[in-house]
């Protein structure tokens, strides 16, 4: 680490004092790293952001969303929802075109019509196709092009998040003939709408997208849409190395934190080093993710199945403390229950802040209760988040409860998450979709893992009626309120140590513009400029 840094401070003046002129071609072409890998171009499988961040710039659904989450057309104009019937009627622009491809024959294009929304509904729910999205289908009960330009969707029950569900890029609209000729090779010659279209890809080594010519979408002034002429994706596969050519100026902006980097690029208050202030700037906002330890509450022991017990590990330890130092500030306290900030439905109730006099009390009223003079838990994790675990281990030590960290492959904590062997277990939880709706999910009791995401295993008869009730209710305000009240339940039962809820961050050159950030953390470049 300290020769890494050592080279990074001399690259960076280095780099700092050359006068690197850019030919106008270089000054037009966004320029990223994939460090994880892209393994398809293929929307029917962007289930990853290593997916979906190329997607983004290849596709187009019916909808999408803005920086604020809040939907928007795309390639649907408008659309009727009938809520008596759970009928969705989409009326679809006539000015969008396919990117050039010779299988359209001596066109090379032709306008997209609701027929290739059905074809590229049915890619989702075919058995051979085996998409990792067909569970956004669940939902559905049928589908139909009326003509055109009209779509039909009727849903088997009612589901008001589904337009947020149809903004995800499984949802995106590809071309018949283009599958047809290509076959499994679709993943990697790909045929969308989106804003810039396939050029070349040497994988693990580079790809690049050229601008749409042909694209539908305007600016607020009438400027069609990109502005930019190219983007280029490296596949370094390291972040040090990544954050290297960052500081080189090689690449135009990096997302997220890295341990290796982190104290050379931030203070321990979040904010950019002084010597970076030339060469970049940082954006930040909410993250739809909140970190959690969950409790097995169908364990055979003692201290898991105690709700005053789970109560006081919520109290026993400083979660702003935690972020500041261990995550430089990139963090927010979750002291506000389940729901994370920057989703329609959080609410700033009453959580969990840092009593530990309180936690005490807790903890020897437990004592009293059940004779256990010596309460343990054990804490199942991995080892990116080693140090979140062992700074709860130090506090509620400090306050009489014993903990021991077992440390394993994060593939290994997610199966035995899954199948209830761990009675406390460090995870993550990212929105599929723009609704609470996805996090409360997570406490309904027909959701029990290993068949639904309830790895807690918690039951309330108040909670579970709620939930229903919320799924009957299209009018977002008034969830929200049911939103709110079963997320006080989670709080009270305790079955959860809400952490933090994550933030997004974004080093970008002071050479782009119009980049933005959003809570889902998606990579969208139609309105980005490059200056020279």
């Amino acid at each position: 680490m300290y020769r890494f840094l050592i080279l990074l401070s001399a690259t960076f003046f280095l780099f700092s004092c050359q006068n690197n002129a850019e030919t106008d071609k270089d000054h037009l072409v966004f320029r990223y790293n994939e460090h994880g890998n892209i393994p398809t171009l293929d929307p029917a499988f962007a289930r990853n952001p290593q997916a979906i961040w190329p997607d983004n710039q290849l596709y187009n659904g019916l909808v999408q969303l803005d920086d604020s989450l809040n939907i928007e057309p795309d390639i649907a104009k408008s659309w009727i929802i009938n809520d008596s019937t759970y009928t969705y009627t989409f009326f679809l622009r006539n000015d969008v075109f396919f990117h050039k491809n010779k299988v359209f024959g001596k066109d090379s294009t032709r306008t997209v019509n609701a027929t290739d929304f059905v074809y590229s509904f049915n890619r989702l729910t075919d058995e051979k196709i085996a998409s990792s999205g067909s569970w956004v289908m669940n939902y559905v009960e049928s589908y139909k092009a009326e003509n055109d330009t009209t779509f039909v969707i009727k849903l088997k029950q009612p589901f008001p998040a589904f337009l947020g569900l149809l903004s995800m890029r499984y949802c995106s609209v590809v071309p018949k003939e283009a599958v047809a000729f290509y076959g499994n090779e679709f993943r990697r010659n790909p045929v969308g709408t989106g804003p810039f279209q396939f050029k070349m890809w040497e994988e693990n080594v580079k790809l690049v997208f050229r601008k749409n010519p042909l694209y539908f979408e305007k600016d607020k002034y009438g400027t069609q849409l990109p502005y930019l002429e190219a983007i280029a994706i490296t596949f370094l596969p390291d972040k040090q190395s990544e954050f290297l050519q960052f500081a080189q100026g090689k690449l135009d902006f990096i997302s997220g934190l890295d341990g290796s980097y982190k104290d050379e690029l931030l203070t321990t208050h979040g904010k950019l080093q002084p010597k970076y202030e030339d060469l970049a700037y940082m954006i930040t906002g909410p993250y739809l993710n909140t970190e959690y330890l969950g409790f097995f509450l169908n364990a055979n022991t003692p201290e898991i199945k105690s709700k005053i017990l789970r109560q006081a590990v919520n109290y026993g330890f400083d979660r702003q403390k935690m972020v500041t130092y261990l995550r430089n500030g990139m963090g927010i306290p979750a002291i506000h229950g389940f729901i994370p900030k920057g989703l329609p439905g959080y609410a700033e109730i009453d959580g969990y802040t840092y009593q530990p006099e309180k936690a005490k009390q807790l903890i020897e009223q437990y004592k009293a209760e059940t004779g256990d003079t010596n309460p343990e838990i054990i804490i199942g994790t991995n080892s990116q988040y080693l140090d979140l675990c062992e700074y709860i281990q130090r506090e509620l030590e400090k306050l009489g409860i014993s903990v021991t960290i077992d440390v394993m492959p994060p593939s290994t904590l997610r199966q035995m998450k899954s199948s209830g062997e761990l009675d406390i277990f460090r995870a993550s939880w990212i929105a599929d979709y723009p609704d609470a709706e996805n996090y409360l999910s997570l406490f309904y009791s027909p959701n029990f893992a290993p068949n639904g995401p309830n790895y807690m295993h918690f039951k309330d008869a108040v909670f579970d009626s709620l939930y229903v009730k919320s799924l009957s209710i299209s009018n977002i305000e008034a969830r929200k309120l049911l939103y709110t009240k079963m997320d006080s339940i989670i709080v009270a039962d305790a079955p959860i140590v809400p952490l933090f809820y994550d933030m997004a961050v974004r080093f970008v050159n002071k050479k782009i513009s119009g980049l933005g950030i959003n809570p889902q953390n998606f990579l969208v470049l139609k309105h980005v400029k490059k200056s020279k």
